[in-house]
């Protein structure tokens, strides 16, 4: 790229196009563009050597893998972005350089520094300098960047050292500037519009949980994402093999929305999901119908009753049993089962301790044979007890393998066990709990299975360990058998062949995986950090869920209680030590950088129906657009009209009943249920009879929730009086 090239400036922008302003970024920027020209090649190159490398075994092969992934990275990245990775530039008060920050580090062939990358310490003043607290900066740059080209700049000045010949002032800052620009169906990036207190939770500590509380249109979520990013650059904890980040959204059209911000940042590799992904019966579950049953099943307590439900079948028979061989006779007491049942550690999964278990047994009984005893063959004995009818029954019956569907669903189908295993409950509650289906799974079953199944273990993990070995015996019998042929048929004594009598080359010549091992689930982790959005919704049950995959409870939790569809009477700090958590903190955000006025100032008066103490963000724009109020039969012309005006940007009709959008319009609006939205922004926003959203609290939230979704213009539509 050649130094004229890299700015674009429209004509109405002329002044900013002064060589004496942006002569130096031309130059820089050229010499980026060439760096990255030489990275991506050689990148290329490397990538290509190590595919047709050998693949080698063992540490080298898993060595040699990451490092492809590494530089696939990297590479997907560059070419993703090329020149404007540069976010902006830094002019500080000792007369340096000016110093420009990218969303990676990049040096060029002698090792200069040509971007700083974002979430390095050298580049804090970026984002978090302010007028108050300039952090040594005279100036400060932002690029706004189309299709590869600077279209816009936007030029801060800390001192009056920065006006000399660094900056082109203008009447708004970059970041307000963004504010009004029109929406798409994925998140845009703002990472070069960060500001100062969304700066200061990126880059907080990753010790405990640390809640970033705030209203609609605050950055939530944006904070959440860029400090996931940040984490993983900055966090050693964090870093790759070492448990990696979860982010929980709450429904699929927000992971859609947010798909593209990681990845934008570098990172490929951060697994994202809902709560009901966590669970595989999660795709099919339904809302529960009953509001006492969802509470009573989305407590702590109900989740601890899957412990006792477990041990239910853990227990050891309290008979003695006689087991006959054609060797001798063997005394099972109830001794004996006990102190095998105590053999597994505690919290091996249920299933998979049950050959632990059976081991054990068998190592108690064949104590009883004298081992000078030559008439008894032990490995034969062993056998035998593996297929004597009576023990092997009683085993089973004693320790049975469970699938974690059949615990839970037992529980609301028996009610004699579902009181045995929450003695807590009142016979009207039990009443309650129980219906005729076992497996009609409602969401808040999720949490229960989600225990069950890790309190459980897989019940096909032992019966695939045995056919693992039998397969491995047998190619081991075989490979003998070949050796054997091998070296007889050698009569050379100095041979290296030889060595095929070593066993330890011949157990590698065995094939391992001729029985396939189960995959783990992604999802089950545990991870080393867990971002949750919206996470004023989940009950206390979810919240086990999410901590069971984070054993160090390092969390970003992202929320606003006044949109909780359930209210949340409690502090953020009171609610997440009660589920589990020891070190809580709390970072506000209190400006509303996405809500114009116009829209917060009707949206305002309807939480406070129903949360009089909601903390309600200061909006700090005004689109210049009131809010319009209309019938179901001006809707036509309300999208028609808004099409025509606005060429680019997404809309959104938000209702509840079977919502259609005329064909014309498919391609930029949408219809979403009002529980749908969250985590979401719209240009425009069409709310269809915000009446039948319900006037309790839920009701009253998802209209606030409705509202606050729009960025330019938002319309009520509601039938004319009758």
């Amino acid at each position: 790229m050649s130094p004229a090239d890299v700015f674009a400036l429209p004509a109405r922008l002329a002044a900013k196009a002064d060589p004496a302003l942006i002569a130096t970024d031309q130059q820089h920027l050229a010499a980026v563009a060439a760096s990255l020209d030489q990275q991506v090649a050689g990148l290329a190159e490397r990538l290509d050597e190590l595919r047709r490398s050998p693949g080698g075994k063992g540490r080298a092969a898993a060595d040699r893998d990451r490092e492809i992934h590494r530089l696939s990275g990297r590479l997907r990245l560059l070419s993703r972005f090329g020149v404007d990775l540069c976010l902006g530039r830094m002019v500080g008060a000792d007369g340096a350089e000016p110093v420009y920050v990218g969303r990676l580090g990049l040096t060029d062939a002698d090792g200069r520094r040509l971007l700083v990358d974002w979430r390095a310490p050298a580049a804090e003043p970026f984002f978090a300098a302010t007028h108050a607290r300039p952090m040594g900066l005279v100036s400060r740059r932002r690029y706004r960047w189309t299709q590869g080209r600077i279209t816009d700049y936007w030029d801060e000045v800390f001192s009056p050292d920065g006006l000399e010949g660094h900056a082109a002032l203008d009447d708004q800052s970059a970041f307000i500037a963004s504010l009004g620009a029109s929406r798409s169906p994925r998140m845009r990036d703002v990472l070069s519009t960060i500001q100062a207190d969304q700066d200061a939770i990126i880059r907080a500590g990753s010790a405990g949980a640390l809640v970033v509380d705030g209203g609609p249109g605050t950055g939530k979520t944006v904070v959440a994402l860029h400090r996931a990013a940040y984490l993983l650059h900055a966090d050693p904890r964090l870093a790759e093999g070492r448990g990696g980040v979860l982010v929980v959204g709450p429904h699929r059209p927000y992971l859609s929305y947010i798909a593209d911000v990681l990845p934008n940042l570098g990172e490929e590799g951060v697994q994202t999901c809902t709560l009901r992904d966590l669970v595989r019966e999660g795709a099919t579950a339904v809302a529960e119908p009953d509001p006492e049953v969802a509470r009573l099943k989305s407590s702590v307590e109900m989740v601890r009753a899957v412990e006792p439900a477990v041990g239910l079948y853990e227990e050891p028979p309290t008979r003695p049993l006689l087991v006959e061989t054609e060797w001798v006779e063997l005394r099972v007491t109830p001794a004996d089962w006990a102190e095998a049942f105590t053999t597994p550690d505690p919290g091996t999964p249920h299933n998979e301790a049950r050959d632990e278990v059976w081991e054990a047994l068998v190592e108690l009984l064949l104590e009883q044979v004298d081992e000078d005893d030559e008439e008894v063959p032990l490995p034969l004995l062993r056998r035998a007890l593996a297929h004597d009818p009576g023990l092997t029954e009683a085993f089973d019956r004693a320790w049975i393998l469970v699938e974690a569907a059949d615990l839970v669903g037992d529980l609301w189908t028996v009610p004699a066990y579902l009181r045995r295993c929450a003695p807590w409950l009142g016979e009207e509650d039990v009443r309650r709990l129980q219906r005729a289906d076992p497996q009609a799974w409602t969401v808040p079953d999720l949490p229960l299975l989600d225990a069950a199944r890790l309190r459980l273990g897989d019940p096909g993990a032992s019966g695939r360990r045995r056919r693992r070995e039998a397969a491995a015996a047998a190619d081991r019998a075989v490979m003998d058998r070949v050796v054997e042929d091998i070296l007889e048929a050698d009569d050379d004594p100095e041979s290296s062949l030889i060595l095929l009598r070593g066993q330890d080359l011949r157990d590698a010549l065995v094939d391992d995986g001729a029985v396939p091992e189960a995959g783990p689930d992604r999802l089950t982790g545990p991870f080393a950090h867990v971002v949750v959005d919206e996470a004023q919704e989940l009950t206390d049950a979810e919240w086990q869920m999410l901590l069971r995959r984070c054993p160090s409870r390092s969390f970003t939790v992202v929320g606003d209680r006044a949109q909780a569809r359930n209210g949340f009477a409690e502090s953020w700090e009171e609610r997440l030590r009660r589920v589990g958590f020891d070190d809580v903190r709390l970072a506000p955000l209190g400006v509303n950088y996405r809500t114009p006025q116009e829209v917060m100032a009707e949206a305002e008066p309807v939480i406070r129906t129903a949360l009089p103490d909601a903390n309600v963000p200061t909006s700090i724009r005004s689109s210049g657009v009131p809010v319009r109020h209309a019938t179901p039969a001006e809707l036509g012309d309300v999208l028609d009209r808004w099409l025509a005006e606005h060429p680019e940007g997404t809309g959104c009709l938000i209702g509840t009943d079977g919502v259609e959008v005329p064909a014309r319009a498919r391609d930029r609006v949408r219809a979403l249920a009002p529980d749908q939205v969250k985590g979401l922004e719209f240009d425009l926003v069409v709310l269809l009879d915000p009446a039948s959203f319900g006037s309790d609290v839920a009701g009253t939230v998802d209209r606030y929730v409705a509202m606050t979704r729009a960025t330019q213009q938002l319309v009520v539509v509601e039938p004319e009086p009758v």
